[in-house]
């Protein structure tokens, strides 16, 4: 018992060495290796070392080259949650203690990222930050223009999501600015993090920007020639998150075959285009737990990335009922149901399922987009349950409120469509409920509460089991900063933990030695 509680004090010590070494049949600890082979480990001794375990700390999990691209401390990411979910003030939680977040753009308007951007280039003049561009299928002049606003602030790093090819806005994006430096470096002033989970898509980001879309950018006016040649020697980006079973929009990818397959492509793509930066991997989706980050970064993550979990952090753009719920939800508390931005073609995000009746809900209109041509064709009885329970008013209004948004946001295409086809006007009222109940779980419409869309996947059941009985248990306690670091320290000692194991030495038994500590404690130990 006593060996135990000195190697979870060893193990704890994440910036010492130790070893294992066995002394006529007795397990010694040694932490001072000088003064033990001087005075112990002679010729005469019987002792033997049985293992060593080295120091790992935060600063030195993940990559080196991808920390310092990033001038960030530790390889760890708040990825971006849309709607505003990742705010500015994780955002600046993050940069100050040595990590990066992304805010959630996604679904804002462009007066408010605007805001932020302005925000945050104050609040952080010298540390790193970024902001989220989410493919826009159905509306291509709002991705160009949040583009357009990223390069009108010169905001210098981007989380790409959903995106299923490259789009004019993203390569316009990433080409913009390219220049040769004087050593004959090719310098690209802005820096893409792609967040993808197929292959195919992958394949798009290693490669340089296709050409195809250079040429239109070039025909445009909007890049130089010299712009256009050189973006041809650097790929699409640079980063890339394999994204695994998360929240929000996911494949519901298996961690354990999806990183080490990227990798394998990132490895293959350096080889085939040789670019003058490495490409580098990290892993989001199911991480919420010491044990899963310290698996990451075992299997060669770069950098981990979190979502979920932030959600339910005091710092999150969401209410505070929503970060009850979320705080007692279990990794079996989650379901698919269908993306509002991608209706049509059958998209899907992985949402919170207990205590809402969303997922339910957003099944049943799909279906009924999908069995029938128009609103007008469905049963009267299911037309009167839509527009009592879903839409909670009748679809004609439901429609003018509709007309009312694309009015505002400049998409008239989608009004004139919907005129002339019918079954485009039911998906865009349906897509509208999906949009809305979002917002309602945002702003905390408590008459609207078993229609919150809360965008969460499984790992948030391994958190809450994780911080159970601990200061992390309630939301009020949820700090995305310290829960970052907890995630990092506990990875070092899981890390450290298995080292030992290895070498047949049996590490201490309990999950105390991985229980949530404060920031203050924990700074005591790294």
């Amino acid at each position: 018992m006593e060996n135990q509680k000195l190697l979870k004090e060893l193990l704890m010590q994440v910036k010492k060495p130790f070893y294992a070494v066995n002394n006529q049949d007795e397990i010694k600890m040694i932490t001072e290796d000088n003064v033990f082979f001087i005075n112990d480990f002679n010729q005469e001794s019987f002792s033997q070392i049985k293992a060593f375990v080295p120091a790992v700390t935060p600063e030195t999990l993940g990559d080196e080259k991808f920390k310092k691209r990033h001038s960030i401390k530790y390889p760890y990411i708040a990825g971006a949650m849309a709607n505003g979910i990742t705010s500015a003030a994780i955002v600046k939680t993050m940069a100050e203690n040595g990590m990066i977040g992304f805010l959630g753009a996604g679904g804002l308007p462009l007066e408010k990222i605007e805001e932020n951007i302005i925000d945050l280039k104050n609040s952080l003049p010298d540390k790193p930050f970024g902001f989220n561009l989410i493919h826009s299928l159905g509306d291509h002049d709002h991705e160009m223009a949040t583009v357009e606003l990223y390069l009108k602030h010169n905001i210098q790093l981007i989380s790409a999501a959903a995106f299923m090819r490259m789009t004019p806005a993203l390569v316009y994006y990433r080409i913009k600015g390219i220049y040769k430096n004087n050593q004959g470096r090719i310098v690209t002033p802005n820096n893409i993090i792609a967040k993808v989970s197929r292959v195919e898509i992958a394949s798009q980001f290693f490669s340089p920007p296709p050409m195809k879309l250079v040429n239109i950018l070039l025909e445009k006016g909007l890049i130089t020639k010299k712009e256009a040649d050189l973006s041809q020697y650097i790929p699409m980006a640079q980063d890339l998150t394999a994204e695994a079973d998360s929240g929000g929009h996911t494949d519901n990818r298996p961690a354990l075959t999806l990183l080490p397959t990227m990798i394998a492509l990132k490895n293959e793509f350096m080889g085939k285009f040789n670019f003058q930066e490495p490409l580098c991997v990290g892993l989001a989706g199911g991480i919420a737990t010491p044990q899963s980050a310290a698996a990451a970064f075992l299997m060669g993550a770069a950098y981990i990335l979190t979502g979920s979990i932030n959600q339910s952090c005091v710092e999150a753009g969401i209410c505070e009922d929503v970060k009850k719920m979320l705080c007692q939800a279990q990794q079996a508390d989650v379901a698919m149901a269908p993306a509002a931005d991608m209706f049509e073609i059958g998209a899907r995000v992985q949402v919170l399922k207990r205590g809402t009746m969303f997922p339910v809900r957003a099944e049943k209109l799909y279906k009924f987009y999908n069995h029938f041509n128009s609103f007008d064709e469905i049963e009267e009885k299911s037309k009167k349950e839509i527009e009592e329970k879903f839409l909670q008013t009748s679809f004609t209004n439901a429609w003018n409120s509709t007309k009312d948004f694309f009015n505002k946001t400049g998409n008239i295409k989608e009004i004139e469509k919907a005129r002339n086809d019918p079954k485009h006007k039911m998906a865009l009222v349906f897509r509208s409920y999906l949009g809305l109940s979002s917002k309602w779980a945002i702003q905390g419409d408590a008459k609207r509460k078993m229609d919150y869309q809360i965008w969460c996947g499984p790992s948030i059941g391994a958190f809450n089991q994780w911080v159970k009985n601990s200061s992390l248990e309630s939301h009020e306690n949820r700090k995305c900063a310290e829960i970052a670091l907890n995630l990092l320290f506990g990875a070092c000692i899981s890390i450290r933990s298995s080292i030992l194991k290895t070498q047949g030495i049996e590490p201490p038994v309990g999950d105390d030695i991985l229980k949530p500590l404060t920031k203050k404690e924990i700074f005591n130990f790294i």
